[in-house]
């Protein structure tokens, strides 16, 4: 007679009850193991693993005794699974299927103490599918009643479980007022009104040791007593609960419990926080603020957002093409923001000029001075100066679509190439008749090999090139004989855009006569 490992399943959908010393599982245990044993003269025989998945549902197969018990499955250690009814293995048929395939596969079978069929023929697996159909019936209409009893109680403002929020305990299933907590809430969010930032105010609350509420779960977790982090302080601003509601899908209802904040500060805390979140969109709170973010779109009308690198101390900002999820980034377009910036506030202040408008001369000055010069360049809403959404990067140019207050719109083309610097592929300006900004790292070297050249025939130590090796000195003579017309060029920042300070550096075969470094380097 063949031995047949026989395997208890057993289930509950809740964990009510379980902490009683013979509950649900047990007995389902119990109807199994009288099961097998009468089963007995057929060779069965149970092995001692226990399947257990208390507080599971059953409309899914994320259950951590059900995966152990197929995985046994797989691994040739049980023969038949022993269920005592079908619904407590699954309630799903597509779920059911891909146990049933998995049985198939290992060459082993279940049972239903409860319910009995024979699925060896058509008849009783058609059995098999309709109790399996109507299992799947059930849980879906209990949890559309669930459902709509959770909307119906949220619409008449009642508290429908969950984590207790800080400021609140729990009493008699309702949300009372903790006074201390309270307390520790109101000068949250005093604070922020002060503050106007999430992550100054965690800062503080951090420094004054202030933690987020401890709570104590059934199964003995304890959670929270932790500083608290942006995430869970911008949670608990943004939570309704405070102000006396009981938020369902996207409405707020008057709640039963008292609130702690009154409605008029808690709507002031939400504005502010919305107000932020608009300013970080469009990059107003960054350091070095990006002019064109949230305006600025590549030849196929993608939206490009703000990055930034370093190399050593020098920070290079770009507007990089926003990919979707599983597009090819090799698609994607990549412009120097520094150059476009700097060329679009120029051009509005020329088109100022021409409209007879206020505007400082162009001139040389940083991203915020930039901003500071028209300072309602990336302010839309007062609509003095307007750079509407529709800046767009093409091959050839670029268009910028300006308004003033409720005049006509005005479209400013600039014209662009692009140039290949090593192995990237880079939008850049064309200077036109506008003065381009000098290059640093070309003035740099222009400089240091004027000195070095001065330090070599003087016989001086120089202390701008006295740390270089000799190799790095040859290189900077080889710079200071420059024709003066291309230091000249350097200098006023006309160079063309190909030549970099990298390239000038490395240029090996440079010649001596003039018109063969303006070949060389680009000039003519």
């Amino acid at each position: 007679m063949t031995t047949k490992r026989c395997a208890i399943y057993a289930r509950k959908s809740t964990d009510e009850g379980l902490e009683q010393a013979f509950n649900s599982l047990d007995a389902q245990r119990e109807a199994c193991a009288a099961y097998i044993l009468s089963q007995a003269h057929e060779g069965w025989e149970q092995i001692h693993e226990h399947y257990d998945d208390g507080g599971w549902s059953g409309g899914n197969m994320d259950r951590p005794g059900l995966k152990q018990l197929l995985a046994d499955v797989a691994r040739d250690k049980v023969d038949v699974i022993v269920v005592y009814k079908v619904d407590r293995l699954t309630r799903s048929l597509a779920d059911f299927a891909r146990i049933v395939d998995t049985l198939d596969k290992a060459g082993a079978s279940f049972v239903s103490v409860t319910q009995a069929f024979n699925t060896t023929n058509s008849m009783g697996r058609l059995t098999l599918n309709v109790l399996l159909s109507f299992a799947q019936f059930e849980r879906e209409v209990t949890s559309e009643r669930i459902r709509d009893k959770i909307a119906a109680s949220k619409k008449k403002g009642i508290w429908m479980g969950g984590p207790v929020p800080l400021g609140y305990r729990l009493g008699n299933r309702k949300l009372l007022m903790d006074d201390d907590e309270a307390e520790i809430v109101r000068s949250i969010f005093r604070r922020y009104s002060e503050l106007r930032s999430v992550t100054k105010l965690a800062e503080e609350l951090a420094q004054q040791n202030v933690r987020t509420k401890v709570r104590q779960y059934s199964n003995g977790r304890i959670a929270g007593g932790v500083h608290f982090q942006r995430g869970s302080l911008s949670q608990l601003l943004q939570n309704p609960i405070y102000a006396g509601k009981v938020p369902y899908r996207a409405e707020l209802y008057d709640g039963e419990h008292d609130g702690i904040i009154a409605e008029r500060d808690w709507a002031e805390v939400q504005q502010i926080l919305a107000s932020n979140r608009h300013d970080r969109k469009l990059g107003k709170q960054t350091r070095y603020p990006s002019l064109l973010t949230g305006m600025i779109s590549d030849p196929e009308g993608r939206p490009m957002t703000p990055v930034s690198t370093h190399k050593g101390s020098r920070r290079h900002r770009y507007y990089v093409t926003r990919l979707r999820p599983g597009e090819d980034k090799q698609h994607a377009w990549r412009v120097p923001a520094n150059e476009l910036d700097s060329a679009a506030m120029a051009a509005v202040c020329d088109w100022l000029r021409s409209h007879e408008r206020p505007c400082q001369p162009g001139k040389l000055m940083s991203d915020r001075e930039l901003a500071d010069e028209l300072p309602d360049f990336s302010i839309p809403t007062q609509r003095k100066v307007l750079i509407e959404r529709g800046v767009k990067v093409q091959l050839g140019e670029m268009e910028l679509c300006l308004s003033i207050a409720d005049e006509a719109q005005t479209v400013i083309r600039l014209p662009v190439r692009t140039v290949r610097r090593g192995t990237e592929l880079k939008v850049v300006l064309e200077s036109g008749d506008r003065q381009r900004a000098p290059d640093p790292v070309l003035l740099k070297l222009v400089a240091l090999a004027m000195s070095a050249r001065k330090s070599l025939f003087s016989s001086k130590t120089d202390q701008m090139t006295s740390h270089y090796s000799k190799r790095h000195l040859w290189q900077l003579l080889r710079i200071s004989f420059l024709a003066p017309d291309i230091v000249t060029a350097i200098v006023e920042g006309r160079q063309p855009p190909s030549l970099t300070g990298r390239r000038l550096l490395r240029v090996t075969d440079l010649p001596l006569d003039w018109p063969g470094q303006r070949r060389i380097l680009g000039f003519s």
